[in-house]
């Protein structure tokens, strides 16, 4: 290739070059236009816009306020027509009102005139009335003038004042009223009592006579006879491991002392003495004694007696002719005949109380049954009274509630030692609980106490006015109270020993009844010379 071809190849690219930046730079200029244009075109739209959105709120601007002109013409005219409505109405009721005011001032003046004339005629009687008076009043003054001149004419002959006439009569008035008031009294109570004592006697011997109860004694603590005293070192064990397994697994201490064969359970549980008793007598007579062996016989006779307190509740029931008792107070009732209150056997002593129940009641006219089924009921407190806290009657009445018992027992069993009973059943319960433990040998007390209550018999009825000797007879039933004759009489005596008897009510307590009898005594003595 020469150079002329090479110089014209470089001119044809140079020009090339040149043709190609002239043709860019043009279209660029066309390209800057044509945006130029678009932008003021858009320009000119937004600002169409922007105009025909303006016209357009002010028409929605000018219609809105076009309604709102007629909603707020239409709300007035409604109003209005309300307004004429209730003033019609209210225009009516006035008319209405104004007719019976008018009325209403008719009759006023009528009464008006009315009240006139009865004041005219009260002012005529009124002036008649005080004429009346002012002779009445000269009549009086002339009345006591001359009760005066008599008066004065009786003193002078009776030769004592009014005042002392007066003060003799009411003296004389008072005792003839005291006499005779005690008369009245003294008859009332007699035949009161004779015919409650002759009520009383004949439902009480027929209760008796219709049914004896048997008698157990038991003591407060339990005594194992042994055959001979090397059994008490057989029981004791060595090193007293015999002993202290019979007490773990019992409950009870065993008091081994100087008493010849025999030993002494001591524990609050009556059944758990009763247990750990039956548990020694069965070791003893086996032979064998040792810790494994006293559990195994303890359990088995706890199993056994807990059978017999189940026998025995459901015996009584059987007894009693009672059903639909529950079974835990079927069981309480058997935990009774291992429980005693003073030396008498609990069971025994509820069955007694029930039995009599049911007599007094068929010959009271009322349910022998329920009677029976408070009386049985009564003491149930007594069963777990060493594991609860209260009074057995309290505690008694709170399981019968629990167990469904009816209210009439519930509250039988809550009353049967208050001192006003609130229900007949609780003073049938009463009753039969009285006669119950007061019959003789059903209990024994502690001589201390039993000479205590003595003493405070006598010292009561010392303690009134006129009484000289005071005497407590039949074991504090009875007590025979001496008086002056010259200062008590023969009614004041029966005031007396009512005294007597309340105050004793209120400051003792005691099981059944206690007799007061005041003797009055007057002797005329006279020497034949």
């Amino acid at each position: 290739m020469d150079i002329t071809t090479t110089v014209i190849i470089a001119v044809i690219a140079i020009f090339s070059i040149v043709a190609g930046v002239v043709a860019g730079w043009l279209s660029r200029k066309k390209m800057d236009e044509a945006n130029a244009r678009a932008g003021r075109a858009a320009l000119e739209a937004n600002r169409a816009a922007a105009e025909a959105m303006a016209v357009e709120t002010r028409l929605a601007a000018e219609n809105t306020k076009k309604e709102a002109d007629l909603y707020a013409k239409d709300v007035v005219f409604q109003a209005k027509i309300e307004f004429e409505k209730e003033t019609k109405e209210r225009k009516k009721e006035l008319q209405v009102i104004e007719k019976r005011v008018e009325q209403k001032e008719e009759n006023l003046d009528k009464k008006f005139e009315a009240i006139d004339k009865k004041d005219s005629d009260l002012q005529r009687r009124e002036k008649q009335i005080a004429a009346d008076e002012k002779k009445v009043k000269d009549l009086e003054d002339e009345a006591a003038r001359v009760v005066l001149e008599q008066r004065s004419k009786l003193e002078h002959v009776a030769g004592i004042s009014a005042e002392e006439a007066k003060t003799i009569l009411l003296a004389s008035m008072e005792n003839e009223a005291k006499l005779d008031a005690g008369k009245l009294l003294k008859r009332i109570e007699d035949e009161t009592r004779a015919e409650a004592e002759k009520k009383a006697k004949d439902i009480i011997s027929l209760a008796i006579q219709r049914y004896a109860g048997e008698y157990v004694s038991e003591r407060t603590v339990s005594v194992v006879n042994l055959p001979n005293d090397e059994m008490k070192g057989r029981i004791i064990g060595r090193e007293g491991r015999n002993i202290r397994a019979i007490e773990a697994a019992t409950g009870i201490d065993i008091i081994i002392d100087d008493t010849p064969e025999a030993i002494i359970l001591s524990g609050h549980n009556p059944v758990r003495r009763e247990i750990a008793k039956i548990s020694i007598e069965r070791l003893i007579a086996d032979g064998r004694i040792h810790p494994s062996r006293v559990e195994e016989v303890v359990s088995k006779v706890e199993g056994e007696v807990n059978q017999a307190i189940s026998d025995a509740g459901e015996r009584a029931i059987f007894d009693t002719g009672l059903h639909g008792i529950h079974k835990e107070i079927q069981k309480l009732i058997g935990r009774l005949k291992f429980r005693t209150s003073y030396a008498q056997n609990v069971y025994a002593h509820s069955m007694e109380v029930a039995f009599i129940c049911g007599v007094m009641a068929s010959e009271l006219g009322l349910p022998a049954k329920m009677a029976r089924r408070a009386g049985l009921l009564h003491d149930i407190g007594k069963a777990v009274d060493h594991e609860v806290e209260g009074p057995h009657a309290a505690i008694g009445a709170d399981l019968a509630k629990k167990y469904g018992e009816a209210p009439n027992i519930v509250a039988a069993i809550a009353q049967h030692h208050d001192a006003s009973p609130e229900s007949i059943w609780a003073v049938l319960v009463q009753a039969a609980d009285s006669l119950s433990a007061a019959r003789p040998g059903a209990r024994r007390e502690m001589l201390e106490s039993y000479v205590k209550r003595l003493e405070d018999l006598e010292k009561i009825a010392k303690g009134f006015s006129g009484v000289e000797k005071s005497y407590a007879l039949q074991a504090g039933r009875e007590i025979r109270v001496m008086v002056e004759n010259t200062r008590v009489s023969d009614e004041g005596a029966v005031v007396l020993s009512k005294d007597i008897a309340n105050k004793i009510e209120k400051e003792m307590s005691y099981p059944g009844q206690i007799k007061v009898t005041v003797i009055r005594e007057t002797r005329a003595v006279e020497y034949a010379k």
